[in-house]
């Protein structure tokens, strides 16, 4: 299953009538990384007066907390919770800071901070495919390797490395619902003089026409 999640850990800041909010957002891998986030955040900003925390974990998002943190009810958590589950994205944890500035903004302004808080966070952080996938190793001779990165080029499948031994190996990262088409393009390129070496299946991230792992 393909899902969306956030690229890389940021932190944002705006001041809004004299309370300054601080938008921390990170990837996780399961509940544990998400409250050890929230954990990590809260201890960074002891003398804050509030830190919101929210995150949904889990390829189908069955994993959904979050906490007003002593906040008026409703005017917190469930803002920020709400930004995650609108960019469709999971094993995302948000944590809002908010240091008071001494001027109340009432429930609806309230909302709308925390929101904006969380909402720039995940712009910043930039969102992301996660897609299944298998490591390929392509082995042919010499001869074919012109061939072979012409139809890749028109294709536009990434070749990740090329190894040059007593034979060429093309190293590609492939999504694994491609992979039969794949396979059956090359093999026919090569007219079946080729080695094929599929990896284990696992998530990778996907840019543009390019897999890769952290």
């Amino acid at each position: 299953m393909d899902y969306l999640t956030v690229g890389r850990e940021v932190r944002v800041e705006f001041e809004e009538k004299k309370s300054i909010f601080i938008g921390h957002i990170k990837r996780v891998e399961c509940e544990e990384e998400a409250k050890e986030f929230v954990e990590k955040i809260k201890n960074e900003h002891k003398d804050a007066t509030h830190n919101v925390p929210a995150y949904i974990v889990g390829e189908n998002r069955m994993i959904q907390k979050c906490s007003d943190n002593g906040e008026p009810q409703g005017t917190a958590g469930v803002p920020v919770l709400d930004v995650i589950k609108k960019n469709g994205i999971t094993d995302t944890a948000i944590v809002v800071t908010r240091y008071f500035g001494g001027i109340l903004l009432g429930a609806g302004g309230l909302v709308r901070a925390y929101s904006k808080s969380a909402a720039d966070a995940v712009k910043e952080a930039g969102i992301v495919l996660k897609v299944k996938g298998v490591p390929l190793s392509l082995g042919i001779s010499y001869d074919l390797l012109g061939k072979v990165q012409y139809h890749f080029a028109n294709k536009n499948w990434h070749i990740e490395n090329i190894e040059y031994t007593d034979e060429v190996k093309i190293l590609f990262n492939c999504e694994s619902d491609k992979l039969e088409e794949v396979r059956k393009e090359v093999t026919e390129i090569c007219h079946g003089n080729l080695k094929i070496n599929v990896g284990d299946e696992e998530y990778y991230f996907k840019g543009e026409n390019r897999l890769f792992q952290e």
